[in-house]
Order: C-alpha cells, then structure tokens, then sequence
C-alpha cells in the first residue's frame, strides 16, 4: 500500500539529510520531491504547500553536534503532512448517532459519488460497522437509474440482514429517501443509509437532484465516496462534490491496490473535511477507520 509515496518521501529524508539546511540548497532538491509527489497523484497546490512549508522551516536550522539530521528531517516531514491532513471538521460518528437516537430520531446519512467508486459495497461495509456496534440500520436505494442498482443494494441488504426501502426504477430518488426515513421514525431504527444515482460531478441535472434529496431528507451527514486509484480525479470529483452539493466527510475507496497514496494527503486539504474510513477490500468487515497520524507515520516508516 502507498510503495511509491512511501519510497519518494524516503528518498527525500536521505538527500536532504546530506543536504546544507539553507534555502538555496534546499530548493532544488524540494523541486524535485515536488514533481515526485504530483507523480504519486498528490494535488499540485497540496505538493506546492509541502514543499514550501519543509523549506521555510529547515531553513538555517542549526543541529546540533550529537543530533540525529534525518530525525531533524522526518519530525519535520511529520508535522507538515499532519498538517495538511488535519481539518477543523472533526466528525465523531458515534456521537451523532447517539445524539440523534437520545431525541428519538433516525440518523440519516446520504452517500454520494461517481459510478464505479464502489459506493453500494461501501454503504454496506458501512452498515455492518454500525451494527456492529450495536445500531440498527435501514437502507434506500435512491439510485433508480442505473440497471441493476436496486437488485445490487437489495443483495447486501438480505447479506446484512437489514431492511431495504426501494421503488421501481426510474422513480423519483427524494421520495424514496423520504418514504425510508419516515419508516426508520415509525420502526425506532437508528440509522438510514441513503445510496444514490453515481452521476459525473459535472451533470448539473444529476446534482441538482442530489441537492433535492438533501433538501427533503434534511441528512446529519452527506458522505463521499472516492476511488483512490483515480488519483487527481477522486480529489477533482472531491472538491466539485463540495462545491455543488456540499459533503461533510470523504470514504476513500479500493485503498489497498493504491501504490501511489497520493489521494489520501489531497482530499482533505481540498474539501477541508475528514476522511472518515478507508476501504482496503471487498469483505464487509474492511472498512478501516482513517487516522492521519498513523497513516502518516506508516508512510514515513
């Protein structure tokens, strides 16, 4: 996982260790790491920020006579890629929920993203860490478009063991939202996990029908799912998701294929929300819950 993000920032610790801690010296060698970095699928701007930032702060910094340089270096490193993951939008799922079920209310959240993100495997990968955790959970099939959608979310479904609220296909998305939230308020169920049409972020028809079903349903969370291998794309269908429609945390998908990890340092500093879990495969137990520093300190091993 992440071999090629791993070795690059690697490489880097090696040559500016061996490097005069001035700006002079430094920039070429952060030039370098900067073109690594893009190749690896990390945003231009997020590549820019950290490269900046590493040689603002190494900067005639003086170490001293015993002290280990590469260690100077990689806490460096450390805090800068912390930095540009870390948001000021911390969700506590958990706590939502809870929130919500003290009130007496479903908690409701709405997936959204393109086709092909593996957003149905998500939501339900999802469903199973909730009721896990002791949550009940009803599921809408609020993609009546694409063929073989609701038969897909209706196999997890029976999988699960959970309810599944569909209409026919080319029904209206909001009204099968609003039929499943009013059924998880008349069954004191927990949690409503709305999956919906995977459009391009750029069908402004498809979006606009996003925005009604959050209109409607009036979600607690609005949640992205994004396939890292699709590199700057998945931080483009990011930040246009935000734009249009506004999300309030990221799942990144497909995480274990990814050798470039460059998505996961991107997203959040572009939407600046979370990312919440990680898929790393197709059971329903792998979903790992996203922690910045100990994905930073893994890449930096």
């Amino acid at each position: 996982m992440f071999e090629k993000l791993k070795s690059g920032l690697s490489g880097l610790v090696n040559k500016i260790t061996k490097t005069e801690l001035k700006a002079e010296k430094l920039h070429p060698v952060l030039s370098d790491f900067k073109l690594n970095l893009i190749e690896n699928d990390v945003a231009f701007p997020v590549a820019e920020l950290i490269c900046n930032e590493m040689e603002k702060r190494l900067d005639g910094v003086q170490v001293k006579r015993l002290e280990d340089r590469r260690k100077v270096v990689k806490a460096n490193l450390r805090d800068v890629l912390l930095e540009t993951m870390l948001t000021n939008d911390g969700i506590d799922l958990l706590t939502v929920i809870e929130e919500k079920r003290e009130k007496g209310e479903p908690c409701v959240i709405v997936f959204v993203g393109i086709n092909g993100t593996g957003k149905t495997t998500t939501i339900a990968k999802f469903a199973q860490f909730l009721m896990k955790k002791g949550y009940s959970v009803v599921l809408a099939c609020g993609d009546t478009y694409r063929a073989g959608s609701i038969e897909q979310l209706e196999e997890h479904a029976k999988r699960l063991g959970v309810r599944m609220i569909k209409h026919k296909y080319g029904a209206d998305p909001a009204a099968v939202a609003y039929d499943t939230v009013n059924h998880a308020k008349a069954q004191g169920i927990n949690v409503v996990l709305i999956d919906t049409a995977g459009r391009m972020q750029t069908n402004r028809n498809l979006m606009n029908e996003l925005a009604k079903i959050k209109r409607i349903v009036n979600p607690d969370l609005t949640i992205l799912t994004v396939d890292s291998l699709t590199g700057n794309d998945a931080v483009m269908q990011a930040e246009e998701f935000h734009k249009s429609v506004g999300i309030d945390a990221t799942i990144l998908t497909k995480v274990d294929a990814d050798v470039k990890g460059g998505s996961a340092l991107s997203v959040t500093y572009v939407t600046k929300k979370p990312i919440l879990f990680i898929g790393i495969g197709q059971n329903y137990d792998d979903l790992e819950k996203f922690e910045p520093e100990r994905f930073v300190q893994m890449i930096l091993k």
